[in-house]
């Protein structure tokens, strides 16, 4: 039996919101707090597919935008919380505990650093491309750890969650409501991004960047839009990630997040509007339920992402919609 992408999508959507409802009705906090990261998860992965699913860029090194997002957190909170200043050479700025001031600062410093990264990387292809943002990635990993006046190698720890206007962030149901919020209107953007002239014109130049030149579009720059509001979103759920542990640590720059966040979306299916959704969603029910059972629990993750490769090439959503390939 086939199921229409959409009808699944709106599926998956109200699954994920009921799932916290019930367990705020049980009295199971921590499965509240499970739903949360797969939201968040799935928002970062998100942010990765409009430049892999649309863009058909493989990028290998997107830890860096949800690391900078995740310190530009910390950094403001670690400042607002010890009533210190941030010195950037002659300018002093005060620490917050604000949301959408540290949001608005994650997403224009994962903008700034996707176009620079994007502006170089771009000038490879293929396994160079990868090689290149896995190197940034590094970079900023390194970076990280050798950052000692916020915590180094050790990480840094925040006290008590940032605020947002009119709801208590430390209650597990609001918080998760918020992300969730989120993931709904970034979902909505990215569904209207590839239906626009813009995501049409992006997709020709993945499927052909020499018959898109010929037409007059500039495949280099479609690519480079792509890789910095994908950058930005990433960088929005890594402030969110960092809040949702009160905690950052280099951890977040890692080529195994990045690896993490495509695993995601080939699980739910490349280009797939709700594939890092499902993906995400997967990811964190197995890490829940198998890494009870065995710390090995990755061996069988990566059992089910080789038969996921092999046999459902459009992910969970194009096994159950019977479409294969990105669908953009």
């Amino acid at each position: 039996m086939r199921v229409d992408e959409r009808v699944l999508g709106a599926a998956v959507l109200l699954a994920l919101l009921a799932v916290p409802l019930w367990a705020l009705v049980v009295d199971q906090p921590f499965t509240i707090t499970l739903a949360t990261r797969a939201v968040i998860l799935a928002l970062a992965a998100v942010g990765l597919n409009i430049a892999l699913g649309i863009g058909g860029l493989v990028s290998l090194g997107h830890a860096a935008f949800f690391g900078l997002g995740g310190y530009a957190m910390g950094v403001l909170a670690f400042h607002a919380q010890t009533y210190t200043t941030l010195e950037l050479g002659p300018l002093s700025v005060a620490g917050t505990k604000s949301m959408p001031v540290i949001w608005l600062l994650a997403i224009a410093v994962s903008a700034l650093a996707a176009l620079v990264i994007g502006l170089l990387s771009l000038r490879t292809t293929g396994v160079y491309f990868i090689m290149i943002t896995l190197a940034f990635g590094q970079m900023f990993f390194y970076f990280a750890i050798s950052w000692s006046a916020y915590g180094g190698e050790d990480g840094l720890a925040i006290y008590v969650r940032n605020d947002f206007p009119g709801l208590n962030t430390l209650a597990p149901i609001q918080f998760f409501a918020l992300c969730y919020a989120l993931l709904c209107g970034v979902l909505l953007f990215a569904a209207r991004l590839r239906a626009a002239p813009f995501g049409l014109a992006l997709n020709a130049a993945r499927q052909s960047a020499l018959r898109a030149e010929a037409v007059g579009l500039a495949p280099q720059r479609l690519k480079l839009l792509a890789f910095v509001i994908s950058g930005a979103v990433t960088g929005l759920a890594g402030a969110l990630f960092a809040d949702l542990n009160r905690f950052v640590s280099p951890q977040m720059f890692s080529w195994q997040m990045s690896g993490e966040l495509i695993v995601l979306i080939i699980i739910g299916g490349v280009g797939r509007l709700m594939g890092p959704v499902v993906g995400a969603c997967v990811f964190v029910l197995a890490e829940h339920w198998l890494g009870g059972l065995t710390s090995f629990w990755h061996i069988w993750l990566g059992a089910v992402l080789l038969l996921i490769v092999l046999f459902a090439r459009g992910g969970l959503i194009g096994l159950l919609t019977g479409r294969e390939g990105a669908h953009v």
